[in-house]
């Protein structure tokens, strides 16, 4: 049978937070209001820490920031954050797990909460095929308008997003001899719960101790950030 194993990628596969540094960039080349994005930005990350963060809240913010740019202009923006911000955090311990992964032939996608936008990009950099991703509506003219296509790819929706990918192509997680899935938040306890592998990965306290408790695998990849 074959096998799959999904990844969250914000302080799993890379030391930092893709969506935060996004808002981060953003303000420091001037392309929003630094001083009341900032804001907003470490309000809603200190919520996503804590637990207490309603992903559609968060992701309206995100993705109205996005509307207001025609798509040539964030496409450029999001190639200089790559190159400034996403590169350096490419480390070699994340390809090592994933290269394991590769060379058993497994099935590998990654899921994360964070949009497509900013996140595709950073999937093909770490050469992992599949991406499960907050899904941003697109115009005719493939502008992002701000609003949020579905639900959220965060905490129980990361189950459904899986469940519907696997469906269209006509398979579901009982089928794989084995699913593996790494991640470093308590958030993503629901998917972690629903795998034959749960691996916390560069855990948050909260995941480590759950971890704990349930006789979870946990590893570090790097030192968080």
């Amino acid at each position: 049978m074959p096998n799959i194993a999904l990844f969250d990628l914000d302080h799993t596969l890379i030391p930092i937070d893709s969506d935060y540094e996004w808002g981060q960039f953003l303000c420091r080349v001037g392309a929003v209001d630094a001083e009341a994005f900032a804001k907003r930005n470490a309000d809603f990350f200190a919520q996503y820490q804590a637990g207490t963060l309603d992903p559609v809240e968060y992701l309206e913010f995100a993705l109205g920031t996005l509307a207001q740019f025609p798509r040539k202009k964030i496409d450029e923006l999001h190639l200089q954050f790559m190159q400034e911000v996403i590169q350096p955090a490419l480390l070699p311990a994340a390809f090592d797990l994933l290269k394991k992964h590769q060379d058993q032939e497994d099935l590998i996608a990654i899921i994360t909460a964070t949009n497509r936008f900013v996140t595709a990009p950073i999937a093909q950099a770490l050469g992992v095929p599949h991406l499960l991703a907050a899904e941003p509506e697109l115009d005719a003219a493939n502008n992002i308008t701000g609003k949020l296509l579905g639900v959220p790819t965060s905490g129980a929706g990361k189950v459904i997003h899986l469940q519907d990918w696997l469906a269209k192509q006509e398979k579901q997680l009982s089928d794989f001899g084995s699913s593996h899935f790494y991640s470093d938040s308590h958030n993503d306890i629901p998917l972690l719960e629903v795998v034959t592998h749960p691996v916390a990965t560069n855990p948050n306290a909260r995941l480590s101790a759950h971890a704990l408790a349930k006789g979870w695998p946990q590893i570090q990849l790097f030192d968080k950030q």
